[in-house]
């Protein structure tokens, strides 16, 4: 028999609004339940539901309707879902702006948004003094938070904005800049279509229910983090908020009863290295979930070694697919005849196809032939903002897209990364996958992190490059060494760069065009 929530939450055909969706069912079953809680704060369904509606008649008096754009700029704060529901019931369209970036970068994405109001935190205030010179002024900034908090006046202020007209599922809702790991980011375009198409596709494998409390950690302005929490509102679970991922105050807030995650790599390894404290606080969780970067076989063998009676669970995808596309289940992780699912990312989530085919044939690779990923799923984007010619070389023709990276499916269906197609290294005519050097310099016992990139080579064209956190004892000879012992000659590193940190974005992922800036022109090393 099913519940009320069960009744009401309905399949893609039944809501074609985001905002509806994810809160219809519980508003009407569980009305006085704590959806959501930031700091000392809690809202109820109810109120959470009031809160939103209010704020989409506070834009809608401002002149904000469908196909327009607003923009947010904070850290984690609930402010930044009820924009994002508020201005999808509009049909309207959130840009969320990544504050890691330095003041240019920001001012891009603003400028290129076309944003009509901006949304800022309080400390992100000063950013927007070099907005004036934006050639599109912008009808409002309101801040959130602070001294100077305007959000809660305008909800305050603002009469609930009841529904008169269904959305239109291809409506704009979110628009996310991707990593920006070369040149400026693009803006990815996702519909409530592909948002809701996501929810649907990927929840079932984080195991959620009405009991759970779900710790939104990971940055909202990132496909993972924000989809991520949209799964589990959706499951009626509680969302708890956390503002800094900071290892001590994810311990504390994981300890008030937290049972789900969603975690990147280096936050698991960096709470696995904080002693006690971090081990304890992971083991209370049910379920943890981790992707957006690579995660090192060591690392997870040591977590799953920790916590035995952890589900963890893998996914991967990229923001033009809304999040994720394929998932490792708990079970695959502790999969003892197949210790080699480890290296996978998992098989397709139900509503995605995935194949491999060659790059530059298009034709479908053999099973377990490395060619580049594609997919075709009701989650993927748009568009790229202001980029028809970017978008017509990801989507092809006959709707799939273009994942840029390289990977294989094996006979059971399970999907393993090799590289990114930019990331390959072709030297003397061989390719190497700089993620399988990556992964045996991690298998030495005194490398800490490590990034492998193509250094030119005046007889080879490339040659391998490796830049290497590592313990002080040890020689880029013994590196070389113990990869020789793992890895055809070809692939391994010809030169070895001790750093004290790798460059990464907001995701973990390693920024391999900012390492390549500091490479020679060309390359002399003798290659064995």
């Amino acid at each position: 028999m099913r519940s009320p929530v069960d009744e009401a939450r309905c399949g893609p055909s039944a809501h074609t609004c985001l905002t509806d969706f994810l809160l219809d069912a519980h508003v009407a079953a569980n009305p006085d339940g704590v959806a959501v809680r930031y700091e000392s704060n809690a809202w109820t369904w109810r109120q959470w539901h009031t809160r939103i509606a209010c704020l989409a008649g506070g834009l809608a008096e401002i002149g904000v309707g469908a196909g327009h754009r607003i923009g947010f700029l904070d850290k984690n704060h609930p402010s930044c879902l009820e924009l994002v529901l508020a201005a999808g019931s509009l049909g309207a369209a959130v840009t969320i702006v990544n504050w890691r970036q330095a003041d240019d970068e920001i001012c891009h994405v603003i400028s290129d948004s076309k944003i009509r109001v901006l949304f800022v935190g309080s400390e992100f205030r000063g950013c927007t003094d070099q907005l004036d010179s934006i050639s599109a002024p912008m009808d409002a900034i309101i801040t959130v938070g602070g001294a100077d908090d305007t959000y809660e006046m305008f909800i305050a202020c603002s009469e609930p904005r009841p529904r008169t007209a269904p959305t239109d599922p291809e409506s704009i809702a979110l628009i996310i800049y991707s990593s920006g790991t070369t040149g400026r980011p693009k803006g990815v375009m996702l519909s409530q279509r592909a948002l809701i198409s996501h929810t649907l596709n990927v929840e079932p494998a984080m195991g959620f229910s009405e009991n759970d409390v779900n710790l939104a950690a990971m940055p909202l302005f990132h496909v993972g983090g924000i989809c991520h929490a949209f799964m589990g509102i959706h499951a009626g679970a509680v969302t708890t908020i956390v503002r800094d991922a900071r290892p001590q105050q994810l311990c504390e807030i994981i300890a008030s009863g937290v049972t789900h995650a969603f975690l990147v790599p280096p936050v698991i390894a960096a709470l696995l290295n904080d002693g006690p404290r971090g081990v304890e606080s992971i083991g209370r969780l049910r379920r943890l979930v981790y992707g957006a970067a690579p995660a090192p076989q060591r690392l997870l063998v040591k977590a799953l070694a920790t916590w035995p009676d952890l589900d963890l669970v893998q996914v991967y995808g990229q923001t033009e697919l809304s999040g994720a596309i394929t998932v490792l289940s708990p079970a695959d992780h502790r999969d003892d005849r197949r210790p080699d699912l480890l290296r996978s990312v998992g098989k397709a989530v139900a509503g995605c196809e995935i194949r491999v085919v060659n790059p530059e044939s298009g034709e479908q690779c053999p099973c377990g032939q490395a060619g580049e990923i594609l997919a075709r799923t009701s989650q993927h984007l748009t568009g790229y903002l202001n980029q028809p010619q970017a978008t017509q070389g990801t989507i092809t023709g006959d709707g799939w897209v273009r994942t840029g990276d390289i990977g294989r499916i094996d006979n059971d269906g399970y999907l393993f990364i090799e590289d990114r197609i930019k990331d390959m290294i072709i030297t003397g005519g061989e390719n190497v996958y700089s993620a399988e050097v990556e992964r045996v310099l991690l298998e030495h016992p005194q490398v800490l992190e490590a990034a492998v990139v193509g250094l030119p080579h005046n007889h080879w064209g490339e040659t391998v490059k490796a830049f290497v956190i590592a313990q002080p004892s040890i020689t880029a000879e013994n590196i070389i060494a113990f990869c020789r012992s793992a890895l055809a000659g070809y692939k391994c590193p010809t030169v070895v760069e001790f750093v004290n940190a790798l460059p990464r974005n907001a995701s973990g992922k390693v920024l391999k065009d900012q390492l390549r800036q500091h490479l020679p022109a060309v390359a002399a090393t003798k290659r064995i």
